[in-house]
Formats: C-alpha cells, sequence, structure tokens
C-alpha cells in the first residue's frame, strides 16, 4: 500500500520553520488533490497548503499551534484502498519524526510544563528532548538558540546536554555569557512595565502579526545602535515629471506611477554606489548583499504593516518598479502576498508621507542595517540663485531621513548615501522617457 508525506515546504531565503495556525483535516478524513489540509504562518505571512493528492488522512503529526521546522512530515495521505495502511506508513516516516511525533505524541508535549512556564517558542521536537532529558524549564532558558529569531533548536539542545554531560557549564553561568537573544526580549519588557488599568478602560489583545512585529521590533533595537541622518530635498523636477507624464504612462502600460517607483529607482542607484549600506552583519563578519532587493512597508486593512520586496531592482526600469510596486501593494492588501514577496530584503523605504507626516525615525528592519523614510512633499518659499541674484520661489520639498545600524555604517557613509538618494531625485531629467 503506497503512501504520500506531507512536508512543512520552505517558505522562503532563510525561513526554518513555521507555525500550524489552522488544520482542516482530521484523522481519517478522505481527501481530495488541491482540498486545503492546514494554514501555516512564518513571519507576516500566512498560506494555506493544499493536498496534491488523492486518499485518506492517516497520521497527523502536529496540531493546531505547533511550531514545525521545514522539511519535517507534517501528514501521510494514503493513497488508494485505505484498509491496510499501517505498515507502509510507519516506513515512510523519517526518522526525526518518529523521534519526535510518534514516540513523543505532540499533546503530551504541548501539556508539559514547559509550555505554561516559558514566554520562548520551542517546537514540539525540543519540547520532546526536554522531556525526556529532564530539562528542567530553567536549564532550557539559559540556550542560546541559533535558529530564526534566536529560537532554540534540535542541535542547540544537543550541543548543551553534551556540555551539561561532559565538563559542564552550570546554568548561572551560560546565562551570564549568552548574548541575548530576540525571543527573550519581549519577557524582559513585561518585567520591568508596571500599570494601573481604570474600569473604564478596554484590554486589546495584540493579533499574532501584531505580536511578531512587536518582538520584531524590540529585537532590532537591541541588536543594532540605530543613528539617524536626515536631509531635505527639493525635488520640483521630480513632481513636475511625473505629474507631465502620468496620464500617458497609465494610458500606455495600464498602471499608475506613484511617487514611489521613482523613490525605489534613487535608492537602487545609491545601494550600487555604496554597497556598504546593501549589507548585513554577522557577529564581527560584514556581509556585503550582492543583490539589490528593495522591500517598501505597506499598511494593511488590519492596520498592521508588512514589507513585500522588490528583487533586483537596480535591473529594472521605472515601468518593471511601477508594475512591481502595484502588484505586491495590492496583494499586501489583498492578503496574497506570498512567502516569497517578503523574503530576501536587502534594505527598506517606509513612507511616512503617505500619512501626511514631514519626517521620521524608523526602526531597522533586521538584518539589513538601514531603512529610509520618506516624508510628504510639500510646497515651501526656497532661495535660489539667478543670474539677476538671489530670488525666493516657491519649490516642492521633501524629507529623507535614514535610520542606521553605527555598528558598521558611519556617519560619513551614512551621509553620504543618503546626500546621494537626494542627488538623484534633485537631478531627475525633465525629458527622460519612462
Amino acid at each position: 500500500m503506497s503512501s504520500f508525506e506531507i512536508i512543512m515546504p520552505k517558505l522562503g531565503e532563510s525561513v526554518q520553520e513555521a507555525t500550524i495556525t489552522k488544520m482542516f483535516v482530521k484523522l481519517n478524513d478522505q481527501v481530495e488533490e488541491d482540498d486545503m489540509l492546514f494554514e501555516i504562518a512564518t513571519d507576516k505571512v500566512d498560506s494555506e497548503i493544499p493536498c496534491p493528492v488523492d486518499g485518506k488522512v492517516v497520521k497527523i503529526f502536529f496540531k493546531e499551534n505547533d511550531v514545525v521546522p521545514v522539511g519535517e512530515v507534517v501528514a501521510i495521505i494514503a493513497l488508494g484502498d485505505a484498509d491496510d495502511v499501517e505498515a507502509p506508513v510507519q516506513e515512510s516516516v523519517s526518522a526525526s519524526v518518529a523521534a519526535s511525533a510518534i514516540q513523543e505524541p505532540a499533546e503530551s508535549v504541548g501539556s508539559s510544563d514547559i509550555e505554561s512556564a516559558s514566554d520562548r517558542f520551542y517546537s514540539p521536537l525540543v519540547k520532546s528532548i526536554a522531556k525526556s532529558e529532564n530539562i528542567s524549564v530553567q536549564e532550557l532558558e539559559t540556550i542560546t538558540g541559533h535558529g530564526t529569531e534566536g529560537r532554540v533548536q534540535k542541535q542547540d539542545v544537543l550541543d548543551y546536554l553534551s556540555s551539561r554531560n561532559g565538563s559542564a557549564v552550570s546554568a548561572p553561568e551560560v546565562k551570564t555569557v549568552a548574548a541575548p537573544t530576540p525571543s527573550a526580549a519581549p519577557t524582559a519588557q513585561k518585567a520591568k512595565v508596571s500599570m494601573s488599568i481604570g474600569a473604564q478602560d478596554q484590554i486589546v489583545e495584540m493579533d499574532r502579526m501584531r505580536r511578531i512585529i512587536a518582538d520584531h521590533m524590540v529585537m532590532s533595537k537591541q541588536t543594532s545602535p540605530h543613528v539617524t541622518a536626515m536631509v531635505e530635498a527639493d525635488v520640483t523636477d521630480m513632481v513636475n515629471w511625473r505629474n507631465k507624464v502620468k496620464d500617458e504612462f497609465f494610458k500606455k502600460e495600464g498602471t499608475k506611477i506613484t511617487y514611489m517607483p521613482i523613490i525605489i529607482e534613487a535608492v537602487s542607484k545609491a545601494l550600487r554606489d555604496f554597497p556598504g549600506v546593501n549589507a548585513s552583519v554577522d557577529g564581527y563578519n560584514v556581509i556585503l548583499r550582492k543583490n539589490i532587493n528593495v522591500g517598501v512597508a505597506v499598511a494593511l486593512p488590519s492596520g498592521n504593516l508588512i514589507v513585500p520586496v522588490i528583487k533586483n531592482s537596480d535591473q529594472k526600469n521605472l515601468i518593471g518598479l511601477a508594475n512591481d510596486m502595484n502588484r505586491l501593494a495590492n496583494a499586501a492588501r489583498n492578503n496574497k502576498l506570498g512567502p516569497d514577496d517578503i523574503s530576501g530584503g536587502t534594505f527598506t523605504i517606509s513612507n511616512f508621507g503617505s500619512f501626511k507626516n514631514v519626517m521620521g525615525t524608523p526602526i531597522i528592519n533586521q538584518p539589513q542595517v538601514a531603512i529610509l523614510a520618506v516624508g510628504t512633499i510639500e510646497k515651501k518659499p526656497a532661495v535660489i540663485e539667478t543670474p539677476a541674484g538671489d530670488a525666493i520661489v516657491v519649490r516642492q520639498k521633501m524629507f529623507l531621513s535614514l535610520s542606521y545600524d553605527h555598528r558598521v555604517v558611519d556617519g560619513a557613509l551614512g551621509g553620504a548615501f543618503l546626500r546621494k538618494i537626494a542627488d538623484y531625485l534633485e537631478e531627475i531629467d525633465s525629458n527622460r522617457t519612462f
């Protein structure tokens, strides 16, 4: 009897695990090809996983809210007649699943003290190992994780056990020398904040996306020493050019051209000029990214923000940038973004101007080293030089503010990069084509 393993898919670059947010099937359900099996979440994207075959659900190894590593078997579908499936199913299960899901059922692990006593996320496999090896909650909290956003992985636990059983590093020593992990941040935050709640106050629990954003922002501030620089750019020529071509652009290309594709073009050129800003930090190593992938923060109907990414933005003209920007923005607002649409970013732009804000100091989108905020465009009196002398005229002005990681981006680099973006925006040729 043949069977088919449903594997947790890889959901984008650097993604190592995902959370099952909803199960659409249960044990012994008959399913057809393209029926939805379960919904998963990673960072800010929810994805539904369809069934690739017809058959019967004979094994489910995880439940809702479990964090599952990429590549693990989530369920098994028996193909054909499902009356005799036990033997082949057992043979098809991978060793890691057999250890974590069969020997230690998800229900048993989920009911352990670990889940109730810790604010950190632990996968079922990690909790299973901790339970079988008698690792206390306090010990587990001291283990430094090397997974996504500092999550503890199987190898981290095995390394700790090897160290504990060999020579030993006591739990207090590990906790003292270990670098603080992102997942520990919310715990520290809760411990130091106290407040009173009035009878008329309303308590609203954060949704999953807001919790992820909150943890990510705290982690970013703890990771990178932020410095912000600002310039005011004269974008009169940019405004005039866009006003001149926007109707023709829409007629020919079938999509609108906003200011954002023009800004992305300028940022992409500046990143080519200053590759030290198109980078990430790994300990004491600086990773200079080969590709320039610019993300743009987009507001969702829920009020949360998401950052879709335009890949290889330096290789695209304005038509390509406008098409990509409009497609991604529409997908974001309709909750249709895929995991690849938000992965792989090397630099981020936050459009404060869309809310009529003049300027802002954005938080770096880790693991990037800089983020640009663009303010609203305003008409202002400005002094310009003419052959007859100085004159006061009306110009279109916009503030640009760059927050950068001072570990690797110094004031000279950050200032020169920001000035270069402004120069590209100010020097737009009024006779240019698309």
